[in-house]
């Protein structure tokens, strides 16, 4: 049979004592755990594994001994460690020391106590404690008693390090019988800036979640239901996002204990992610009110604004006339030119009648960038919508005539082939129409058709216009997806501490010779950058539609309106 002994790396350097562990029957391996090394007595050490195992509920006995060659070289201390075995009485008793100058190190097994002891090979595979330990490749442990263990997965070796977290505690500055070495025995891993953090973080979370829940009371009262604050609330990208960030704090200020590393990197990214949003927000905030900024940007956006509305007079102009050599309806080529021109005549005197107003208006929004960048950039989204509100009221009646054109061909075409939609089935039936509606519905399909060249052609050109904003829109709302979903925390991790994330395990080898133990060690496998993005990626709540082309061509061609936001109730994933 194979012997598969899991040793730690941190051990090498232990002075020479007994190993202590796990020994997992039905895999024939050994997970040493930690060193104990002398003066220590058998009595003693047998209560405190006995005191581990009751807490953590993992089988941990002494499995053997290790002796290290460079500070012990007596004959009398190996046969001191070969009649440990039969006070400790474990079979194998396995037995790992320094070969002289290597880096690597002799590992046998001693089998007293059977009748017809066997020759094992033995396959000895180093791990670093310490990743093993924060990978998280170990099942959740609040379900380690409830399931199953299946001891023919790596995992068990993974759960048996998890599992013996109260075996690290013990450092070698404790002053009790039983001295350990093990991932953790210069001293216990901790910060005091972070234990402070977390003392402190209690009142903080406690004040923070009375205030969100006064805050949420107050936007589910009653009076945001009425209109029009509900349709502002529903239209508006910046209170969609104002309601998202809303969420996010409550999850943070939450003082529910992360059930998962799931739940664990969830609430870490979502910290980091509102961190990085605020920390933008103020140095967009600390830019714009230097050297008054703000007053150059007002003072700029009214010419802006005559300049795109004389653009727009031109552009109406031309098309009053022939557009590009075009025949076009003179009448309702007119009609549709003045009734456009006067809607940018009354959207010029709404700017210039707000104009005094504008630098006040830019100096109260520039503040809103202390709750975030993206807040900003919701605002900023909602200002673009207002300052082309004309823009969208053009492609909203130019939609609606070119709709009403195609649906009323649509149906006079039916009529001539004698069919008609059945509205009840919603399928298109035959029908026999007589001679006064047969002549009544060819010279409205004749006018219909006549007419819309003219119409398409205004239809096509606001469409665009709109389609420029959309895109501008879009844009915006991209980047405020991408600070809100991206798991910069993960991240980050990936980045410094690649084995916090794992993917899984792989082995090297270091030595393979005749009659020597196999040598593997044992390495974290990271997950990829993308694998992290995908996995920890959080849930966005953007106000952005998000059609696809077959889709928002259909609805171009048939003269529907493309919305700058989403229907109230629906949510982005």
């Amino acid at each position: 049979m194979v012997l598969k002994v899991f040793f730690p790396s941190c051990c090498s350097s232990a002075d020479s004592g007994i190993l202590i562990g796990r020994w997992i029957s039905e895999q024939n391996s050994a997970v040493i755990l930690a060193v104990v090394h002398f003066p220590f007595i058998p009595v003693q050490v047998k209560q405190y594994l006995g005191e581990v195992q009751r807490v953590t509920k993992v089988s941990v006995s002494v499995l053997g001994s290790w002796s290290n060659s460079k500070q012990e070289k007596e004959e009398s201390l190996s046969e001191f460690l070969e009649d440990l075995g039969t006070i400790f009485c474990h079979e194998p008793w396995i037995q790992i020391s320094k070969e002289g100058d290597s880096k690597f190190w002799s590992c046998s097994t001693l089998q007293k106590h059977s009748k017809s002891p066997q020759e094992e090979e033995i396959i000895l595979v180093y791990y670093d404690q310490r990743k093993v330990m924060l990978s998280h490749l170990h099942p959740p442990l609040d379900t380690a008693g409830q399931r199953a263990e299946d001891a023919s997965k790596l995992s068990a070796i993974f759960d048996t390090v998890a599992r013996s977290q109260i075996l690290f505690m013990t450092d070698r500055y404790d002053e009790g019988p039983i001295k350990l070495t093990h991932w953790q025995s210069d001293g216990v891993e901790a910060s005091i800036i972070v234990e402070l953090m977390k003392q402190a973080s209690v009142p903080a979370c406690v004040l923070l979640t009375f205030l969100l829940s006064l805050l949420s009371g107050i936007c589910r009262s009653r009076m945001l239901k009425f209109w029009p604050l509900s349709f502002l609330w529903s239209k508006l990208s910046t209170c969609e996002q104002l309601g998202h960030r809303l969420q996010h704090l409550q999850v943070i200020s939450s003082n529910k204990k992360a059930q998962n590393q799931n739940q664990l990197m969830r609430k870490a990214n979502i910290f980091v992610s509102l961190l990085i949003d605020v920390a933008l927000g103020i140095l967009l905030m600390s830019w714009l009110y230097r050297k008054n900024r703000i007053g150059h940007l007002a003072d700029t956006l009214i010419p802006v604004a005559d300049h795109v509305a004389e653009e727009l007079q031109d552009l109406l102009q031309w098309l009053m006339g022939a557009p590009a050599g075009l025949k076009m309806n003179r009448a309702l080529d007119q009609v549709l030119g003045r009734f456009f021109l006067y809607h940018i005549h009354l959207w010029i005197s709404y700017i210039h009648l707000l104009s005094p107003f504008i630098e006040m208006i830019l100096w109260y929004v520039g503040l809103s960038a202390c709750l975030g960048l993206t807040v900003a950039l919701c605002i900023l989204s909602d200002i673009i919508a207002l300052l082309t509100f004309h823009i969208y009221c053009f492609y909203v009646y130019g939609a609606r005539l070119y709709c009403l054109k195609i649906y009323g061909l649509s149906s006079l075409w039916r009529l001539f082939r004698g069919k008609k939609w059945n509205v009840l089935r919603q399928r298109v039936d035959s029908c026999s129409y007589d001679l006064d509606q047969l002549f009544i519905g060819t010279l409205l399909f004749t006018i219909l058709l006549f007419l819309l060249p003219t119409t398409a052609l205004y239809y096509l050109v606001f469409t665009l216009l709109r389609l420029l904003v959309v895109i501008v829109q879009g844009l915006i709302h991209l980047l405020v997806d991408l600070i809100d979903s991206l798991p910069l925390y993960s991240l980050i991790l990936r980045l410094c501490r690649s084995y916090r994330l794992a993917a899984g395990v792989k082995f090297r080898v270091l030595e393979q010779q005749d009659g020597k133990p196999l040598r593997l060690l044992m390495q974290i496998n990271p997950l990829s950058y993308g694998g992290v993005v995908q996995t920890y990626r959080l849930p966005t709540y953007s106000c952005y539609p998000k059609d696809s082309w077959a889709s928002l061509c259909k609805k171009l061609f048939l003269g529907e309106l493309i919305y700058p936001w989403k229907h109230k109730g629906e949510k982005q994933n």
